[in-house]
């Protein structure tokens, strides 16, 4: 059963586009945002300027001293396939602006959980970093932040999730969604905050003269919009105007075959053609691959996919993300049978569904969120045992419909009943949380 979502026109604002178009496309445009003709325009230069970014300027500043002093970063990310194109942009960005000791590291889902936790941070100092740069996650970690600033170690975080009443005292914040941010567009994507970093990063060396004391080719921001294309369209950001160019702007440089070699192997096992490649095929094709990884083994497998320097290395690692894809879809298929048969005469009035299966896979439960979302029509969440990571505990993905702000509404539960719910976060449509076991009845 399908269910159509119809958006109310106002045709009383058609004549302001200022275009020569049939009644019904008009309306149609004004229905997705679009005020004006110009708004139509998708060049680099249309661009919200990141001067109203919350925490770029500090951010900026620090890591361009980090490269020009030679100082070891470590960008930690996260396991979604937007968290594998920032951590995979950071990383190249930096190098190619003469950082001469960078690396990333991941967390497993399974024994880490999300985030820079303390026990990620354990990691991360054994291999002596100075600063270490939270891609597509960090506006949460309050601890880990607070373990890495004891050792002497600078965190700026890039993040675009919705912060919780605490921040992290990190060296710098930057997140489009802080409470004081005045940036245009809150719907950028993890990828999309590290692309305005890395901006910021080379016009400071480029004032520095950085690049002609060592004699480096200043890069051109733009040969990273592929990574920034897959990585917004995945994580099913809103696609405002500014996302629109982003994603646009990266297709073309696709489509033109001046992509990298992971991004272009990707593209070949999935049995599409870059020539004609659309951001469709990025969101059910491509992205899902780099999921793959995050969802049943390490995501660094996604991110060494991205970074591959030459086709050889890159097909092989795109074909194991292919292999973990086809992996996931049997396991999806098995769990979205057991979740119907859960569900099915029993949903009822129930104005959302909650669902738990002790043998169900972690790294499959948004999926099958999703899943249970179209089929039933209302907010649905879907755990799982956390495993290792946190024995006695559920972890939770939710997925939502329009109209119901998912994370907010786990933020008033976690608010009228204190101690029910452990760490969350997310979206208006997707979030995650941590729940004990003994805690799921009285939840639901």
């Amino acid at each position: 059963m399908s269910r159509s979502v119809i958006v109310e026109s106002r045709p009383k604002r058609t004549s302001e586009l200022g275009l020569d178009l049939p009644a019904f496309l008009r309306d149609a445009l004004v229905a997705r945002g679009v005020a004006a003709g110009a708004d139509l325009a998708l060049s680099l230069g249309q661009l919200h300027v990141p001067d109203a970014l919350p925490g770029i300027d500090v951010a900026a500043d620090r890591l361009a001293m980090a490269v020009a002093e030679d100082e070891r970063i470590l960008i930690v990310g996260d396991f979604d396939a937007d968290g594998a194109t920032a951590s995979a942009l950071c990383v190249s960005a930096l190098r190619a602006m003469g950082a001469r000791d960078v690396d990333f590291l991941v967390p497993n889902r399974f024994e880490f959980g999300y985030g820079l936790s303390p026990a990620l941070v354990g990691v991360a100092l054994a291999r002596s970093p100075r600063v270490i740069v939270t891609v597509d996650n960090g506006v949460s970690s309050v601890d880990g932040v607070a373990l890495a600033r004891a050792n002497g170690v600078d965190v700026v975080v890039t993040d675009h999730h919705l912060p919780s009443d605490e921040l992290p005292r990190a060296h710098a914040i930057v997140n489009p969604n802080l409470r004081d941010s005045a940036f245009p567009s809150r719907n950028l994507a993890g990828v999309g905050v590290a692309f305005y970093v890395m901006g910021a990063v080379r016009q400071r060396l480029r004032r520095s003269g950085l690049f002609e004391s060592r004699g480096i080719d200043e890069p051109n921001l733009a040969d990273w919009l592929d990574l920034v294309a897959v990585g917004t369209v995945a994580d099913v950001v809103p696609l405002d105007r500014n996302n629109r160019i982003l994603v646009q702007q990266g297709l073309r440089r696709i489509r033109g075959r001046r992509t990298r070699p992971g991004v272009r192997a990707l593209i070949e096992v999935s049995g599409r053609v870059a020539s004609t490649l659309s951001a469709k095929d990025l969101g059910f094709a491509i992205g899902p691959r780099l999921n793959a990884a995050g969802r049943l083994e390490d995501m660094s497998i996604g991110i060494q996919c991205l970074l591959a320097d030459d086709d050889r290395s890159a097909r092989a690692l795109a074909e194991r993300l292919d292999e973990f894809n086809r992996e996931r879809r049997d396991i999806e298929a098995g769990m979205v049978d057991e979740a119907t048969g859960l569900l099915d005469g029993e949903v009822g009035d129930d104005v959302a569904i909650c669902v738990y299966q002790q043998n169900w896979h972690q790294g499959v439960i948004g999926i099958v969120a999703g899943r249970m979302r179209e089929r039933y029509h209302r907010p649905a969440i879907v755990f799982a045992d956390a495993g290792t990571s946190s024995p006695g505990d559920l972890k939770g993905s939710a997925r939502s419909i329009p109209g119901l702000h998912i994370r907010d509404a786990i933020a008033d539960c976690a608010a009228r009943h204190p101690g029910l719910l452990g760490p969350f976060g997310g979206h208006a449509m997707a979030a995650g949380l941590t729940l004990r076991h003994a805690h799921l009845e009285r939840f639901r």
